[in-house]
Formats: C-alpha cells, sequence, structure tokens
C-alpha cells in the first residue's frame, strides 16, 4: 500500500494529484512537478512515460523542491511503487559484461563502489534477492537505477549509457 501526492508549484502549493498505485502516465494529471510528499511506501518516479527517462527514488517524507529529490528539473510522467520487502538482499556486481572478470557479492549498501570493488565501473550485475538503486556517484548521489530480481548482461539493460556506479543500496521497506 503506498500513497504519493504530487503539487506543481515548490513547498507543496498549487494543484496536486495523490496517487496510490503504479501510473505509466501522469501527463492528464499535472503539468510539472515541483515538490512531493510521500506518505506511505517507497517510490520510484520517472521523468518520462511508461518508466523510462531519469529515475527518482524516494522514501517516506516531505520534498519541497525537486532538488530535495535530487532532480534536475520539474517533469515527472511516470511513477511505481516499489515493492516491500523486508527479506535479505544479495547482489553480484562484474568487472565486465556478460558477468565475466572480477565479482563480488554484497549483502549490505555500498556507499563507494571504488573503495569496496576497487573498479570504477560495473559492467553487469546479477540481483539475486531484493530490489536496489544504483547511483552514478558516491554516497547515493546523482542519477539513479532501478534494480529488480534479474541478470543485467550490460548496464545498458539497467538503463544506463555508460557503467559508472559511484553507489548503490537496497530498496528496503520503511514504513
Amino acid at each position: 500500500m503506498g500513497k504519493i501526492i504530487f503539487y506543481e508549484e515548490r513547498n507543496f502549493r498549487g494543484h496536486f494529484y495523490e496517487c496510490d498505485s503504479d501510473c505509466s502516465d501522469l501527463h492528464s494529471y499535472f503539468t510539472r512537478c515541483n515538490s512531493v510528499r510521500v506518505e506511505y511506501g517507497s517510490w520510484m518516479l520517472y521523468e518520462h512515460p511508461y518508466f523510462r527517462g531519469h529515475q527518482y527514488y524516494l522514501r517516506p517524507g516531505e520534498y519541497p523542491d525537486f532538488q530535495h529529490w535530487m532532480g534536475y528539473n520539474d517533469p515527472i510522467r511516470s511513477c511505481r511503487l516499489t515493492p516491500q520487502y523486508r527479506g535479505s538482499c544479495r547482489i553480484r556486481i562484474y568487472e565486465k559484461e556478460n558477468f565475466r572478470g572480477q565479482m563480488m557479492e554484497f549483502k549490505e549498501d555500498c556507499p563507494h563502489v571504488h573503495q569496496h570493488f576497487y573498479f570504477h565501473d560495473i559492467y553487469s550485475c546479477n540481483v539475486q534477492d531484493g530490489h536496489w538503486v544504483f547511483y552514478d556517484e558516491p554516497n547515493y548521489r546523482g542519477h539513479q537505477y532501478y534494480l529488480r530480481p534479474a541478470e543485467y548482461r550490460s548496464y545498458s539493460e539497467w538503463g544506463s549509457s555508460n557503467p559508472h556506479v559511484g553507489s548503490f543500496r537496497r530498496v528496503r521497506d520503511n514504513c
């Protein structure tokens, strides 16, 4: 169960839209999104319809402007409620495409990939348990990529245009 409220203006002002499930095209509900209140659940917001474009992971809380969710501008055109997951999480990352080269397995968040993996780039990964978010900068900053349990033979399969991953964290149910 989730609930998110989108506001056209900063600081929770102006026209708003309440949503409680995945929505592949929000365009008919508002023209821009400058603030968000997440009341229940964790959400992925997408810059384009049908879950495409830049992605933003939001936990319950208040985001008075798009910079508070690390947004680059104000269009939000689709959203997805992330599944509630309380089990163990496990991901394997690889230095080369198709699961080749050095591999490391993680069960915890990684705030700085280079310090733990000794490489700056992740070319493929296998999400074995749980859901994860990759960030292109250390300390959970920059562009975000949501990964579900699956095999990702190349960074393009999780939506990135390059293999650089600075940090990653588990998507946990904090509600």
